[in-house]
């Protein structure tokens, strides 16, 4: 299987997961287009979870998986929900790559608005999304040295560093010109607020990256801290609230169109979500507008990035790289439109 040495993980798991048996087997798990995730069952048929970066070249200090499994660690036994962490890997002898192995967590990703429907029931959505919102202030409320991660990034200037980094990514990975890019991107440095405190950020949280416990209305782990860093709490709100696309919402979402996995209803309003999130922080969230404009703009960049990997055959098989071109233009006009706001 692309990205597993069969033979040298067995002798790793054996020597350094207690309890783990091997043989192993590793089935890659579909969905995530950056870093690549394995499922894992030992002999015994327990199961974890092995994450690596992708085959191939990447971008300079992407994919840094000593750094997600420093954030997991610190994060455990914290109100934000997080998969245990079992060992960390940086030989590149064993398995080629540097990589870390997770405790396997129950849960459904929920990608669409029929899955949702099926796996949530109508009156607990309403629970599961508070209890999303929840955690992000609970992340946000965090107090970074308190968890050991006083020093994963600099705390000011977030939203002029983030520009800078997904300019110069774009620049690196981009497939064509794309006006639109650079029309937000030019909006967005006129237009930059005052960064009013600082928090951990998450740097991709929505739907698509929680297991969701949906007969419980609760998340049970949240996923992909690969851009996790230090900076402006709003950031992770626009990007949540640009996923939370409720029946008849049209602009794009993280999967790249205007349906998202709440579409379904039954969900809490964006209202409701901020009202509760600046009762739990404190911040306003007057503000977000120019939030969502600035992470329809950078997951435009990331999605870029992804197309130019999955041209260059380093992320496998599988990817629909038209689709992925189309994604980027909806991403990167939405950009526009909101930034274009008289209102911010």
């Amino acid at each position: 299987m692309k990205g597993i040495q069969q033979e040298n993980l067995d002798r790793y798991f054996a020597d350094h997961i207690e309890g783990a048996e091997p043989p192993l087997e590793f089935e890659m798990i579909v969905g995530g287009h950056s870093n690549l995730t394995y499922l894992v069952k030992d002999a015994q048929w327990r199961k974890m979870v092995l994450r690596r970066p992708p085959t191939g070249m990447v971008l300079a200090t992407a994919h840094d998986m000593s750094r997600e499994h420093r954030i997991l660690a610190g994060l455990r036994g914290s109100a934000v929900p997080v998969a245990p962490v079992l060992a960390l890997c940086q030989d590149e002898a064993v398995n080629d790559a540097p990589f870390y192995v997770m405790e396997y967590v129950e849960g459904d990703v929920l990608v669409s608005p029929e899955q949702t429907a099926e796996v949530v029931p109508e009156d607990k959505r309403e629970a599961l999304g508070m209890h999303i919102i929840e955690t992000l202030a609970h992340l946000h409320n965090l107090e970074p040295d308190d968890v050991g991660l006083g020093d994963l990034g600099r705390r000011e200037a977030y939203l002029a560093r983030q520009l800078k980094r997904w300019q110069g990514q774009w620049e690196k990975s981009k497939t064509r010109e794309l006006a639109a890019m650079e029309e937000a991107h030019a909006l967005l440095e006129a237009k930059m607020p005052e960064q009013e405190g600082a928090s951990i950020v998450h740097g991709d949280f929505r739907m698509g990256n929680f297991l969701s416990d949906g007969a419980n209305g609760r998340i049970a782990a949240v996923l992909d801290w690969e851009l996790c860093t230090l900076g402006d709490p709003m950031a992770d709100v626009g990007y949540l609230m640009n996923d939370w696309n409720g029946p008849g919402d049209a602009r794009p979402t993280a999967s790249g169109t205007g349906e998202s996995a709440i579409s379904c209803g039954g969900f809490p309003s964006r209202e409701q979500m901020l009202a509760r999130y600046e009762a739990l922080t404190g911040r306003s969230t007057a503000g977000v507008d120019y939030y969502r404009a600035f992470q329809y703009w950078r997951l435009a960049a990331i999605v870029e990035g992804v197309l130019a990997r999955y041209l260059k055959g380093v992320m496998g098989d599988g990817g629909d790289t038209e689709r992925f071109r189309k994604q980027v233009d909806a991403l990167a006009e939405a950009a526009v439109e909101l930034a274009s706001s008289d209102a911010l």
